[in-house]
């Protein structure tokens, strides 16, 4: 049996995006179970390259058919994350406030459409399945847990016009406990109170991060007017309060202002609320409930502060956080609900890997690949990448390392990650300032071989594996000092153990590297920059590779460093926009009382307008259909050549944003490939 997951929005790439209130539509994903387990999955966003994208996720489908080696035509059943209901009344809100958009009132109908345009074959409508979302969130977390039964809270924004579910889990049946009305969200209560911190939507976890820095104590009474909790686990948030509130007592940040102690102490605050409301939930129904075994899921179960606090709380004696907590999550547990319903429940297995995306490719695809970028990559074959990235490491170098299948979820766990050596303190300033390209005070996670875990973490009883980012611990006091680079300022590390039998590569990797130092742990952060999701394929890890200060790049059996590239190594390249971006002249105000004509590029993605371009740029990139090379689009234009280096210099910083992309020509790639790279590992 074949089914099929999916999460997302329900228009496409290029098109004008279906805005809707609050947090419902993004975190696209598709995910292909069959006869229970998992064969394949992936964020849109990985492919599309949107952060959490609200577009209709037909790539990931694409992708995850093609892994299986089959046809949409081929699966038993499709499953949307939402109920029927609550989607069509998200669409009749949408036609209210959009009257002149063209598309039916009828989820199925859409969905249906969408499927038929994007793959060739009506779709039956009795294939078709809509699902709770807060219950695929519940099946999503405990179907992979291995434990026979549990305690379930999924947890969130908001979705179905709810926020959350208590459910009991026993042998493949997930019983519904309790509800949480939309109006009573921890999503939006924490997100609300970010937004006087200079964050929004999606940015919770950075606040999450800075929390530490303050002290709850002096807006304690303050936050306590924006909830009460009451008998039975019952609580109550007042959102509407906390917005007036903060306004009469703190200084409200705006993006790009610095942070005062003052939003410390307010992060600090804002995060004690959050852990003081689930705790208050789950002592009740640890009590009431008598279930020893905690699982999480929803957005809110991504706060890792709170997961760790529970862990060490001996409240229950083993929790399981679902890795894709998020909505793209959701996707797995609709997938997961079909093939019960089929009866073809998930085997009774703990999760160990979600490295369920798309695979690198052969070793001639990903020669090819690099190959084709000759002016600006030098490149290495080696029959032992591990033994030459951690030298590299081990004498400075932060690297981007691309290895395997992709993992699902936003965390990267060893196969699309950049790491570095967890010693120097300042590791954590060069890499959030050169390569993340965001906040200082971010902290990054640690990956530490499994069997060394203990001597470096202070794990609670009867912890022995962490493999997912999922929580955060405490670090050894003794390791303070060495682990200075993934160490937060209280003390405590978002661990990852990881594997030999799970990812042998990377595990290798850290091995590697603990010949050399003595240290099994390495820093392990995201491959992306900040306007980027996490690469995935080989030409996502060049491009954010030439886009950042990384050292070097370990892909598949080949080591990568960067080559002076002169201008015309530059102009050698083609040219094209991304499929969600748009060009745009228009009338704008340039000062209080002047009007001029600037020149935009605009995404599908963002509301927030576009960014403005020269004229030279704009008039450029109108020149192109699908893709052009660089130097022959502006051989058509007279260019002096202080200005010739001027618009390749924009179009660098364009496509470092994301807004344009610089790629080999095709007419490059299909050129007769040449002497293969021969196999030699770069010195260190």
């Amino acid at each position: 049996m074949l089914c099929l997951g999916i999460s997302g929005g329900l228009d496409k790439v290029y098109e004008n995006p279906l805005e809707l209130a609050n947090t419902f539509l993004h975190d696209g994903a598709a995910v292909l179970v069959q006869d229970g387990r998992v064969i394949a999955a992936v964020e849109e966003e990985r492919i599309n390259r949107i952060k959490h994208s609200n577009k209709f996720p037909g790539s990931s489908i694409q992708f995850c058919l093609s892994a299986a080696g089959t046809q949409l035509s081929d699966v038993d059943r499709i499953a949307f994350y939402a109920t029927e209901a609550y989607s069509n009344a998200m669409l009749e809100r949408l036609v209210v406030s959009q009257p002149d958009l063209s598309i039916p009132l009828d989820a199925k109908l859409l969905l249906r459409k969408l499927l038929a345009q994007e793959f060739g074959t009506e779709v039956d409508a009795s294939r078709v399945s809509f699902v709770s979302h807060h219950l695929a969130h519940a099946v999503s977390a405990f179907a992979m847990s291995g434990f026979e039964e549990s305690l379930i809270f999924a947890i969130d924004g908001g979705g179905d016009f709810l926020s959350g579910l208590l459910a009991r889990g026993s042998g493949t049946e997930v019983t519904q406990l309790e509800t949480i009305p939309e109006n009573n969200s921890l999503g939006l209560f924490y997100l609300e109170a970010t937004r006087y911190l200079g964050y929004g939507l999606f940015d919770e976890y950075k606040v999450m991060g800075l929390a530490p820095y303050g002290d709850p104590a002096p807006y304690r009474e303050l936050f306590k007017q924006f909830y009460e909790l009451s008998d039975n686990g019952g609580y109550r948030v007042y959102l509407d309060r906390i917005g007036p509130t903060l306004l009469r007592n703190i200084q409200v940040r705006r993006k790009g202002m610095p942070f005062t102690q003052q939003h410390r102490d307010v992060s600090a605050s804002l995060q004690e609320a959050l852990e003081q409301i689930v705790f208050h939930i789950l002592r009740h129904y640890r009590k009431a409930t008598g279930m020893k075994r905690l699982c999480l899921a929803g957005g809110v179960a991504h706060n890792c502060t709170m997961n760790g606090k529970l862990l060490y709380s001996g409240l229950f004696e083993d929790i399981f956080v679902q890795p894709a907590a998020h909505d793209a999550g959701c996707a797995l547990g609709a997938a997961l609900m079909m093939s019960n319903e089929l009866g073809r429940p998930a085997p009774r297995e703990r999760l160990q890997g979600v490295y369920w995306g798309p695979d690198l490719g052969s070793d001639h695809a990903v020669e090819q690949e690099l190959k084709a970028w000759a002016g600006h990559l030098d490149v290495k074959r080696s029959d032992d990448v591990a033994r030459s990235a951690a030298d590299w490491m081990a004498n400075g170098a932060v690297i981007g390392w691309v290895q395997g299948r992709s993992e699902f979820g936003p965390r990267a766990l060893g196969n699309r990650s950049i790491l570095a050596d967890p010693r120097p303190a300042a590791n954590k300033d060069r890499i959030n300032a050169m390569v993340k390209k965001r906040e200082g005070y971010r902290p990054f996670a640690p990956s530490v071989l499994e069997e060394d875990a203990r001597e470096f973490f202070d794990l609670p009883d009867g912890t022995r594996e962490l493999p997912f980012m999922n929580f955060v611990v405490r670090v050894r006091n003794s390791m303070h000092g060495l682990l200075g680079a993934i160490t937060h300022v209280d003390g405590t590390a978002r661990l990852q153990t990881v594997s030999r039998k799970t990812n042998p590569a990377y595990w290798e990797l850290i091995n590697e590297f603990k010949k050399r130092t003595g240290i099994p742990v390495l820093l392990n952060t995201s491959f992306n920059n900040n306007a980027e999701p996490i690469v995935d394929s080989v030409a996502d890890a060049i491009a954010t590779f030439l886009t950042t200060e990384l050292d070097g790049l370990v892909v598949g059996p080949f080591l990568v460093k960067k080559r002076a590239a002169t201008l015309d190594d530059w102009t050698a390249l083609a040219v094209s926009l991304p499929a969600y971006a748009s060009l745009h002249r228009v009338r704008a105000y340039t000062a209080r009382d002047r009007q001029e004509t600037v020149c935009e590029i605009r995404t599908s993605f963002s509301s927030r307008g576009g960014v403005r371009i020269s004229d030279d740029s704009f008039d450029l990139l109108m020149r192109i259909e699908g893709e052009a090379v660089l130097g022959d689009l502006l051989d058509t234009i007279t260019f002096d050549q202080a200005r010739r280096e001027a618009l390749v210099n924009e179009l660098r910083g364009l496509w470092e944003q994301r807004r344009v992309r610089l790629h080999p020509s095709h007419a490059a790639r299909a050129h007769e490939d040449g002497d293969q790279i021969p196999d030699e590992a770069l010195e260190a």
